[in-house]
């Protein structure tokens, strides 16, 4: 089995699904072990409404007892700002468009240093990683009905 974990724009997706959100992530991942990246905690947590932040709560620490958070450790850092620098350089992107892939960039390079596929619905910033940085992806938007 491969291991999976949903980048934010999933999880943003299912839960303004609200009722279907469970549901709904549990198609996309299948019988795959799923993991959540402490990267995407931390844009959930700086995007929850109120009424969502239970909800990222208890994925915290479902996530947490389960043993199946990945945190960046140094060589992800390190690999990201090489990545970014490259992905600059071809892209001629200015230092906000790097910093708004930072967060991905560390998802992307945690992931595939550990083999995890990262679900994703933003085709566009993990395209362009994935053409400095191997790491397993795939595009699959949430299917909420």
């Amino acid at each position: 089995m491969q291991p999976v974990l949903f980048d934010a724009s999933i999880y943003i997706t299912a839960l303004r699904a609200k009722d279907e959100a469970t549901l709904s992530l549990r198609r996309i991942a299948g019988s795959e072990p799923l993991w959540l990246s402490a990267v995407v905690l931390e844009e959930l947590y700086a995007g929850a409404t109120a009424r969502n932040r239970q909800v990222v709560e208890r994925l915290e620490r479902d996530f947490d007892r389960a043993g199946r958070i990945l945190v960046p450790n140094l060589s992800d850092w390190t690999q990201t700002g090489k990545v970014l620098a490259r992905l600059a350089a071809k892209y001629d992107y200015e230092q906000i468009g790097k910093g708004r892939l930072t967060n991905d960039a560390l998802i992307a390079m945690s992931a595939g240093r550990m083999g995890i596929t990262v679900v994703t619905a933003n085709l566009r910033d993990f395209s362009k990683l994935a053409e400095f940085r191997t790491f397993r992806w795939q595009v699959s938007p949430p299917r909420t009905s």
